[in-house]
């Protein structure tokens, strides 16, 4: 059940073996798609359905995936390994894009998103390694974060996705300046309908989400865990434009979702102590396939303030180094 306008809780999605499902089922909702998948090792999820050209990103562990336009023929089957990675703070993964002809089955051990969008455009299969991920650091100060370009226009041939990650270290600020992406401006906004998927940690928890300023001494204490009940959390806002009426002020924690159709969005929050990691699917009505925004012109100025601060020292993100020896 919702339980804000445009806000789902993790599970609350759960359909057929997914955690997670964000289709046109859904009230109001078109364009974008999303799925979320927890499998142990030797578990399965299949992609049965054509239509949706689609994004595969492992989350955390890796992935075997059987694709193709007639399941159960070897002559238009393939077999993609994803190597992906051991958390989403270790920095950008290998992903695969399938086009709108083709089924799929995914086996592994870990956590996969499938990216969604409808369309009949053709365009070819592509495995794009993680080296290859543009890796972008954007604003400054507390306003910096770090953005994997997995799906965007630089880096995939896609004919309505739009993808990409931002992990934003404790006390920063992302999605911001406000802005949205609602109504078609030719060149300087397009209609982007946007998914946020979200999984705050930790700080301090040690897996491989830690940051590429100098390591601690090994004199130094380690930080103090938090109370188990003392879940991750993060703060994430939208609010109406002419376009629509959207309100969200809210917490949201490791597998909640929240859906803009319209309206401005952001701040996204990482409260200290937390870091924040979510992904961004996009797809809209528009031929254009660009991420062309507006401010909301009463914060635009934020971005003016960049111009004399540096790119907070801590990013990027990386995962830790291998002990040698």
């Amino acid at each position: 059940m919702r339980q804000l306008p445009w806000v789902y809780r993790r599970g609350e999605l759960a359909h057929d073996g997914w955690v997670s499902v964000v289709d046109e089922s859904l009230p109001g909702w078109q364009y974008a798609g999303l799925r979320i998948a927890n499998l142990d090792r030797g578990a399965s999820v299949a992609l049965s359905d054509t239509g949706m050209e689609r994004l595969l990103i492992p989350l955390a562990g890796s992935f075997e995936v059987i694709h193709g336009t007639h399941p159960g023929s070897q002559s238009n089957t393939g077999a993609t390994h994803l190597a992906g990675r051991t958390s989403v703070f270790a920095g950008p993964t290998d992903v695969l894009y399938l086009p709108f002809d083709h089924t799929a089955e995914i086996t592994g051990h870990g956590r996969i998103a499938v990216a969604e969008a409808r369309t009949d455009i053709a365009k070819p299969v592509q495995h794009i390694a993680a080296a290859a991920i543009p890796v972008e650091l954007r604003g400054a100060g507390r306003c910096s974060r770090q953005v994997h370009n997995l799906g965007t226009p630089q880096s995939l041939d896609a004919a309505r996705l739009i993808v990409c990650e931002v992990l934003t270290p404790e006390g920063n600020t992302s999605s911001y300046p406000p802005h949205k992406h609602d109504t078609q401006i030719p060149g300087r906004e397009t209609r982007l309908a946007e998914i946020y998927y979200f999984e705050p940690q930790w700080h301090g928890r040690g897996e491989p989400a830690v940051l590429s300023q100098e390591a601690p001494s090994p004199e130094a204490p380690p930080p103090e865990a938090p109370p188990p009940d003392a879940a991750a959390f993060a703060l994430f806002t939208a609010y109406s434009s002419e376009a629509g009426q959207i309100d969200i002020e809210t917490r949201v924690g490791n597998g909640d979702i929240a859906l803009i159709p319209y309206g401005y969005h952001g701040p996204a929050v990482a409260v200290p102590g937390y870091d924040l990691y979510y992904l961004n699917v996009m797809a809209g009505p528009d031929p254009e396939r660009e991420w062309r925004i507006s401010d909301d012109p009463a914060y635009a100025w934020i971005r003016d303030t960049w111009a004399g601060e540096a790119i907070d020292p801590r990013l990027p993100f990386r995962a830790p180094e291998t002990p040698k020896g």
